[in-house]
């Protein structure tokens, strides 16, 4: 391909969580990425998760020629002319709030932008999608929200049951996010969202980050550039073209004891994840340095350049400038 629409792009990714490293962020740039959702706590509590932004802290001063924090759209577009990948620290889960509302605006301040409220099981603020018995948003969880809101930090309901999600989404005032999902219509996994699901956030000024991630696509292992392609038009055909993004879900390096600490609910109790292993990566996509690939798949594709730039990052940027605003 000898299109250049791929450097020309602000290039947001959704969700990624790789095991960090100066490689990880080498490939980051080497794939023209501007801006990614990076998770600093899964199951960690309030002390653990302040260790990782501390490694994040040392991170960006270490390896500040590649990367560089963000916390405003304007900082993604200086991350765009600086050539460097943008860091949105991000939670999966709102355990590192323990039980203090309080904490918040520390993390905020800190520079975490967006916070998924349950990861997979349940928590303080509600249910996870691999829960048996999905309670819905509990009391505390809209005072969670209410103050998320107010701080201007992204409410993800990725990993969120269903009945919770729908919950949050009509409480928050502030429209939700599925940051990297991938829809049921294609394959039947409890991580998936329905269209009804899809059609429920975006109706109400949401947005949808695209999983790329092969053990929620129906091939599974098998999966290809053009089974993502598939996918995303798709997930336009539901959601519409301008409201929805890439969100990978990009687990490079991670071993396998980093996913049998995920599946395990709270990381180390019973397993709430039946898959064993790592995860299997698409063909094309095996490394963060090829982001490009995603882009020139597009393009065999025939779509526009105004919808490549909107799905890869654009479409994004607009929607962060909403939420992010206070």
């Amino acid at each position: 391909m000898t299109s250049n629409i791929h450097s020309r792009s602000i290039v947001i990714d959704g969700l990624v969580v790789s095991r960090w490293s100066r490689s990880v962020f080498e490939h980051m740039q080497r794939g023209g990425l501007t801006a990614a959702n990076c998770t600093c706590c899964v199951w960690e509590n309030t002390r653990s998760t302040m260790q990782n932004i501390a490694n994040w802290k040392r991170w960006l001063h270490e390896h500040s020629d590649l990367i560089m924090p963000v916390k405003t759209t304007a900082d993604i577009k200086r991350a765009k002319e600086a050539e460097k990948v943008g860091i949105i620290l991000g939670f999966q889960n709102t355990a590192a709030l323990e039980d203090r509302l309080d904490t918040l605006p520390l993390f905020k301040e800190l520079g975490v932008g967006v916070i998924q409220i349950t990861y997979n099981t349940q928590n303080l603020v509600g249910s996870g999608c691999w829960e048996e018995n999905d309670g819905g948003l509990s009391g505390f969880g809209r005072e969670v929200i209410s103050e998320m809101n107010r701080l201007g930090i992204l409410v993800d309901l990725s990993h969120v049951g269903s009945k919770t999600a729908d919950d949050a989404i009509k409480y928050s005032a502030r429209p939700c996010a599925y940051s990297h999902v991938c829809p049921t219509g294609l394959l039947d996994h409890p991580r998936n969202k329905t269209d009804e699901q899809l059609r429920t956030i975006v109706n109400k000024g949401g947005f949808v980050g695209v999983a790329t991630y092969a053990p929620f696509m129906p091939k599974g292992g098998a999966s290809t550039l053009d089974d993502c392609i598939d996918m995303f038009e798709y997930m336009i055909n539901v959601c519409g073209e301008g409201n929805i993004g890439i969100g990978t879900d990009f687990t490079q390096d991670q071993d396998e004891a980093f996913f049998d600490w995920l599946r395990h609910d709270k990381g180390y109790a019973r397993r709430m994840v039946p898959s064993r292993g790592t995860a299997p990566l698409i063909a094309g996509l095996e490394n963060l340095a090829q982001y490009p690939n995603l882009t020139q798949a597009m393009e065999r594709r025939g779509w526009s350049e105004t919808r490549i730039r909107g799905v890869l990052g654009e479409n994004w940027l607009r929607f962060l400038g909403e939420v992010w605003s206070v």
